[in-house]
């Protein structure tokens, strides 16, 4: 934990003199409580098991890298499009009984693979099958979650609620992996996914002790009192109303190719890095993994920061500086060597990067769920992450080709040079209502 840990602070919005935040000393209630008890447990698990399926595919199934690429790939890919038809489907509905659902669902995906390990049936086939429906159910969860967070505290409680989210997040991510890589020394790779089968289930079970009545969802045009669409079924048009809230508001439209756009370039590069630092350069597997495990406690000081920061300098110059700033480092990893100085370069490069998305990102969320109304929540963020799996999964492919082509540390470098270009698409402004179009 940082010093800001038991700290109060508040800040206040720029222009308005009004009151938009408070700090992490401040309470947001025994239902947030649970919700982030919820979390903080779901995300363990995740980072408890992280690479466990395609460790699995390797070791217990022989798998070779096209198949542990689709593995990565294409079950993300597919789970954002099984998730197109889930946004609207969750939009009117109560949102807890969905969060508690898509943990159960998650839940019980997983623990087919050690109940198959157990019998000797275990298949590619199904490993698949539960890439895909773990990514799906988690589109789902995520889209439902930031709707049932906007019901659930004021919006000027939002920022620290995204904060301590983005904190808990970077903690179990420092925590997470060292603690499974342990466990699958000693017991093997299928005992991570039961214990993060474990925490969906202690995640749903914590969403339902939050109890108290959830407003009913706020009805948009074209719906009937019970809340679903107008006709029997769904409309097609239906499961693009996400896509086109956004890209009919002038901010959230520049915001979301910024975030599809970085994220999809970050992420790309990672095989081409694992690559080179694990093949090329001749770095150890536990050096690499130091190199991104170290780091992430920028993330963790970064969203403890980001509160502090709003209220000096405003939400519009904080998330267009972090935004810059982010940018500025994925271009080092170009100039990685061999030996402690490459190691140290790595982990330099990492803690800036994170240090800026911890920054960017609770601000970035908060502003999302600001500036998107009642009725569209869950559908808006429901396109968003589904954009967002399917670029990242896209841009993979295309730098797997070009690492193929030009080498990986000239793709690297290529990465880098194009994500200098993505703070041009941060939003100018920041409107202070929802559905400010145009």
């Amino acid at each position: 934990m940082t010093p800001y840990a038991d700290r109060l602070y508040g800040w206040t919005a720029r222009g308005g003199g009004r009151r938009v935040g408070t700090g992490s000393g401040h309470r947001l209630g025994r239902a947030f409580g649970w919700l982030w008890g919820a979390y903080g447990t779901s995300a363990l698990g995740t980072w408890l098991a992280f690479g466990a399926l395609p460790l699995i595919a390797i070791r217990v199934l022989d798998a070779g890298p096209a198949e542990v690429s689709a593995l990565a790939c294409a079950g993300a890919a597919v789970g954002a499009a099984v998730a197109v038809p889930l946004g609207p489907w969750t939009e009117f509905r109560p949102k807890r009984p969905v969060l508690i659902a898509m943990d159960l669902v998650r839940c019980a995906a997983l623990l087919t693979v050690p109940a198959a390990f157990a019998l000797g049936a275990l298949t590619f086939l199904q490993l698949l099958l539960v890439s895909v429906v773990v990514s799906a159910a988690d589109i789902t969860f995520r889209a439902a979650s930031g709707a049932y967070l906007k019901t659930l505290l004021p919006a000027g409680e939002l920022l620290v609620a995204n904060a301590r989210f983005e904190s808990t997040a970077w903690t179990t991510t420092i925590i997470g992996p060292p603690l499974g890589g342990a466990l699958t020394g000693v017991f093997g790779p299928v005992v991570t996914v039961l214990a993060d089968a474990v925490s969906y289930l202690l995640s749903a079970l914590g969403i339902r002790a939050i109890g108290g009545h959830e407003p009913r969802p706020e009805k948009g045009p074209g719906t009937r009192p019970e809340g679903r669409p107008e006709g029997a079924r769904m409309r097609a048009g239906d499961l693009l109303e996400g896509w086109r809230y956004v890209l009919a508001d002038g901010t959230l439209r520049p915001l979301f190719f910024n975030t599809a756009l970085f994220n999809g370039l970050v992420m790309a590069t990672q095989p081409l890095l694992a690559v080179l630092m694990l093949g090329r350069l001749g770095f150890a597997p536990w050096q690499y993994g130091l190199a991104f495990a170290v780091p992430s406690i920028g993330g963790l000081l970064g969203s403890r920061l980001a509160g502090p920061l709003v209220a000096r300098f405003g939400q519009r110059e904080v998330l267009a500086w972090a935004g810059a700033l982010r940018a500025l480092w994925p271009v080092g990893l170009a100039f990685v060597g061999p030996g402690t100085g490459g190691l140290v370069l790595v982990m330099g490069v990492e803690l800036g990067l994170i240090f800026c998305c911890g920054v960017f990102n609770p601000v970035y969320a908060t502003c999302r769920l600001r500036l998107t109304a009642a009725d569209r929540v869950a559908r808006t963020l429901s396109a968003w992450a589904v954009s967002t799996k399917a670029s990242t999964a896209l841009l993979t492919a295309v730098w797997g080709v070009l690492g193929t082509l030009l080498g990986p540390r000239t793709a690297i470098a290529l990465a880098g040079v194009l994500l200098l270009a993505t703070p041009l698409l941060l939003p100018r402004r920041l409107p202070e209502r929802a559905g400010a179009h145009g």
